[in-house]
């Protein structure tokens, strides 16, 4: 696995500049920008620090987009977007300055050099993947700190070359910030200093970076004691030196102008410290406590207590007399003011993840990597929301956030139990102690005590081994460990009798590490020389980023570190220290290569298998990422109901299924390690239709049909029709009227449901219209014949004459209507004008109606009162 030492040569072309795929500008384009100015993006003439500075811009990662957005911290909009290649889903570490942009992605270890003029990669070099190893920027100076090596070294930005000779620690180092007067600041728990370094000047090429003893490298300028060795130390720079907090002590000691000063804390649990600090007031955050410690010059001012529950909080951030603090299980950033009060709450719709607070060109900028969201705080704390995503032209969106987990019971808290396998070997007038955790019982422990040979020692909480020096050769010692946590001191475990020697082996030599796909580590090393004495086993221990814990002893000259033991995605490298037989130990061997621990994937989290409504045999699935465990996660396998796919997104839609089938859902993730647990969800394709027709009614010349539909999981469209009648269309598929009937009638309604899966669901009504009665009307009139015309059937014309066709024709006459008689109507028809005169209102019509009379046979309508209202067009056409 490459490391900072690996860095003396870029990948094969860096030098010559090459685009990222995108460049892609969402408000206007950069030649307009730059055009508006007077400005080009061709060359790296004065001009470019304009292009960077003019807007108070700040760079933000999207990680399920691959891409960097230029946010304007005037306008609170992004300008410039730009898709880093192979990096989706990826932790990215992303440092500037308003000339340099450096990025470092977690997942490969890739580090890579953007010019911020002509967003062109000029270099890209590889460091080991994990958490281990962080990227530094200043002005025109980066470096490269490797934590676990104990590495410093110093890159041209421009070309990502080495400058001089890197500044070596022992391994496990913390820090590697820039405080405002351009010193990086590093912490070294195990001899419990800080010390700054500062840039050697670059050559004027990028190409020509000072070569390994040349003379020209970065330089250790000063050191100061800032707590006991194998204290955890966690660093904030300043704008003029740096705080340390030593987490063993609970105190912050601050290193300003030559001057160490020493503040103790009132805290009860492991404090955390933004890597950056703005203004003369260093925010502590305590997650446990969920409170946050304000100490300035003078020491400790005020403490206030961050709402809501839970341990996620991110460490606050001072701006502008306010201080930010996020907490991450809900999404939600917390401002208070100078005394303590809280004003402001900032987001908490249900996104979580990491919350990225920095402070940049009199900014405070809030960035959420897994979501589409940053927000963009100005000096007078007025807040606006960034949508990252805005005006894209990459593609489609990713999905949506998943709904927050409930938050957590609150664990029964209760003093730390005994530390685990406490041991010692002996060395020459000293001893090395070693043990495997205590249980912390629902309180984060804040440190060791360890006791023996009249001494009491304290360690930080991630120092497992510790040597104790200063004792007599000859004399038996034993030792005792304890843990101390929010409630106090737990129990104490005693080591095995340990006697120093001056006869001790000589430690192994060309210790090496390997990561191996089961999760496991091997650590090996050739075998020690005794010094006339029998090696009866080996002692191995892991160092991280400010961290060392024993690994494990072996009898043979390697060390199976078993799956699980070290944290996945975190780097670790390890020293060996020989123990003969007389039990007597050698010093610890010379660090071995950094190693990343990896397994395969975790399972896929909140996974969703969907039916699609609107296709047939389709289902659609959908997860958040699994857990990476060490490697990128390079593909999804995804089975559904035998139908196996692969993909790369956090979604697929899986077609060619049966319909209405219940169909099994899993998805695997992929990395190095090969294939992870698999989710499982269960689905349903879209099913035919049923219909249940759930009554019925009629009026004299429509049916209505009421019925439910079960749409099988798509999207039902539904009809009701009659024999020779149009269907209507059920808007709600609930009921439908089909109009236009004849009167009483017997019809048989057909409902017809369809969706994605077909016309298969269908149901039957019989129904009649009610009948629709008229009354043959005919009034005698006032005078001489009028009296009598409506009084009997006559020779000629008549009132209430009915007839076999719509017209008076003698030869078609089947007969007369008394007045009054009650008719049964069926339907209209036009035919031969009749005009009833006097004898019925001066009705007059060319309708026809045909009644039950003799059979059906037709009436003028100009005779016949409909009842209900004498309505001819409730009629249907005959």
């Amino acid at each position: 696995m490459a490391t900072i030492d690996d860095a003396v040569s870029t990948e094969p072309g860096a030098s010559r500049r090459r685009r990222w795929r995108g460049g892609l500008v969402t408000v206007g384009t950069v030649s307009a920008l730059l055009a508006a100015m007077g400005l080009t993006v061709l060359g790296l003439g004065a001009a470019d620090n304009a292009v960077a500075n003019y807007d108070a811009s700040s760079w933000l990662w999207s990680a399920a987009r691959s891409e960097l957005a230029r946010v304007n911290g005037v306008t609170a909009r992004v300008d410039t977007r730009v898709e880093v290649p192979d990096s989706r889903r990826h932790p990215v570490q992303v440092v500037q300055t308003d000339r340099l942009l450096v990025l470092r992605d977690l997942n490969t270890g890739q580090v890579s050099s953007l010019d911020l003029a002509t967003l062109q990669i000029t270099a890209t070099t590889r460091t080991t993947p994990g958490l281990g190893v962080n990227v530094a920027l200043h002005s025109d100076a980066a470096f490269v700190v490797d934590a676990v090596q104990g590495i410093v070294r110093q890159l041209d930005p421009r070309s990502l070359a080495p400058v001089g000779e890197p500044v070596r620690y022992p391994p496990g180092i913390t820090g590697g910030a820039f405080d405002g007067e351009g010193r990086l600041w590093i912490a070294v728990p195990a001899e419990g200093t800080v010390s700054a370094v500062t840039a050697a000047e670059l050559p004027s090429e990028p190409g020509s970076a000072a070569p390994p003893g040349s003379g020209i490298s970065p330089k250790r300028i000063e050191t100061y004691d800032v707590a006991e060795p194998s204290h955890e130390l966690v660093v904030s720079t300043l704008d003029d030196g740096v705080a340390v907090l030593d987490r063993t002590a609970g105190a912050l000691v601050r290193v300003q102008r030559g001057e160490v000063v020493r503040t103790p804390l009132t805290i009860t649990g492991p404090g955390s410290l933004p890597a950056r600090t703005s203004g003369p007031k260093v925010p502590v955050t305590v997650p446990g406590e969920r409170k946050v410690h304000v100490i300035g010059a003078g020491g400790e001012e005020r403490q206030f207590t961050v709402p809501g529950r839970g341990d996620k909080l991110s460490p606050a951030v001072a701006w502008a007399d306010r201080f930010y603090c996020a907490d991450e299980s809900t999404g939600t950033v917390y401002s208070f003011d100078a005394s303590g009060q809280l004003v402001d709450t900032i987001g908490g719709k249900g996104a979580t993840g990491p919350l990225e607070l920095e402070v940049r060109e009199n900014r405070l900028f809030i960035n959420a990597p897994d979501s589409s969201t940053a927000r963009v705080v100005d000096d007078k704390h007025q807040v606006r929301e960034v949508n990252k995503y805005a005006n894209d032209v990459l593609g489609g969106d990713p999905p949506p956030v998943p709904p927050p987990p409930p938050p957590p019971k609150k664990p029964k808290v209760g003093k730390p139990s005994a530390p685990r396998s406490v041991t010692a070997s002996a060395g020459n007038a000293r001893a090395r102690v070693s043990w495997r955790p205590a249980a912390a019982n629902g309180a984060e422990i804040i440190r060791y005590v360890v006791e023996g040979a009249g001494e009491r020692r304290e360690v930080g909480a991630n120092q497992r081994s510790v040597e104790v020096t200063g004792l007599t050769n000859g004399e038996t010692y034993r030792f005792s460990v304890h843990a101390v946590n929010a409630k106090g001191d737990g129990p104490a475990r005693s080591s095995n009798p340990v006697t120093p020697t001056a006869a001790v082996p000589d430690p192994p030599s060309g210790v090496t590490a390997e990561a191996r796909p089961d999760g496991t580590v091997l650590v090996k090393w050739p075998a020690a020389n005794g010094q006339g004495n029998t090696i009866a086993k080996y002692a191995v221990t892991a160092t991280s980023a400010g961290a060392n814990a024993p690994a494990g002893e072996s009898a043979k000259t390697e060390l199976v570190v078993p799956a699980g033991e070290l944290d996945y995605g975190t780097q670790y490298a390890f020293t060996v220290v020989s123990v003969n037989d007389r039990g007597a130990g050698s010093a610890a061997s010379p660090v071995s290569n950094s190693v990343v621990p990896f397994a395969a994937p975790g399972e896929p989290v909140d996974l969703r298998a969907t039916t699609v409504a609107n296709r047939p045999g389709t289902v659609a699935v959908q997860w958040s990422p699994a857990a990476a465990n060490g490697r990128p996660v390079t593909k999804y396998l995804v089975d559904a109901g035998g139908r196996s796919s692969e993909v790369t997104d956090t979604r697929a839609t899986v077609d060619g299924l049966g319909d209405g089938q219940s169909v099994t859902v899993t998805v695997k993730a992929v990395n190095e390690a090969g294939p992870g647990a698999a989710a499982t969800d269960v689905a349903r394709t879209v099913a035919p239709p049923r219909v249940t027709v759930t009554g019925s009614s009629a009026t004299a010349t429509a049916v209505t049909v009421n019925f439910t539909v079960d749409a099988g999981g798509g999207q039902a469209t539904c009809t009701v029709s009659v024999p020779g009648e149009k269907p209507v269309t059920a808007r709600n598929c609930a009921s439908a009227t089909v109009p236009g009937l004849t009167p009483g009638t017997a019809y048989t309604a057909t409902v017809t449901a369809s969706n994605a899966a077909g016309d298969e669901g269908t149901a039957k009504r019989a129904q009649s219209t009610d009948p629709l009665y008229g009354v043959a009307t005919c009034n005698n009139g006032p005078d001489g014949d009028q009296r009598t015309y409506c009084d009997k059937d006559v020779a000629g014309r008549n009132g209430n004459e009915i007839f076999s066709v719509p017209q008076q024709d003698n030869d078609k006459q089947v007969g007369w209507a008394r007045p009054g008689t009650r008719l049964k109507a069926y339907c209209k028809r036009q035919g031969e004008n009749v005009d009833s005169w006097i004898y019925n209102g001066q009705k007059q019509s060319s309708w026809w109606v045909r009644v039950e009379f003799e059979g059906k046979n037709y009436i003028p309508w100009a005779w016949l009162n409909l009842e209900g209202g004498d309505n001819i067009n409730v009629l249907p056409t005959c």
